[in-house]
């Protein structure tokens, strides 16, 4: 008889039992708990492309925190299907909310620009300027 032990090689810790626990009982949750995002330096500003397919653009926040920009989103999804009777055959819910924090020391907040295009969010964040500091003639006493 065959035992249900799957193909793959473990490596069992002793000191460490519940290592992978999760990952094992529950399988790869990990697609749930965060979301995939790139960010390109384009000399005067950094442009940021966050992934979360399926959001509509009500469903997502932009919070500025001193120097943290959080993203958060927040997302409901339901698939019914009915008999003719109107009873239920199958019902599929699944429910996810996402939030990560982005450091933004040295980026001009005011000028945060952000836009939700076929299921990605692209943040446009400039640079803060370098001020040259203000020269001026001291007087002599």
């Amino acid at each position: 008889m065959y035992g249900l032990t799957p193909f793959e090689r473990k490596s069992y810790d002793l000191f460490n039992a519940f290592h992978d626990f999760e990952k094992d009982f529950f399988g790869e949750t990990t697609a749930l708990r965060s979301f995939k995002t790139d960010i390109k330096d384009e000399g005067d500003r950094y442009v940021m492309e966050a992934e979360l397919p399926g959001f509509d653009k009500e469903d997502i926040k932009l919070d500025i925190s001193g120097d943290n920009l959080i993203l958060s989103a927040e997302h409901k999804a339901e698939d019914n299907e009915k008999d003719g009777n109107g009873n239920y055959i199958r019902r599929e819910r699944s429910y996810g909310s996402y939030r990560r924090s982005f450091d933004i020391t040295g980026i001009d907040a005011d000028g945060i620009e952000a836009e939700y295009k076929n299921g990605i969010l692209y943040l446009n964040l400039p640079k803060m300027q370098k001020t040259a500091p203000a020269s001026r003639r001291l007087e002599i006493k």
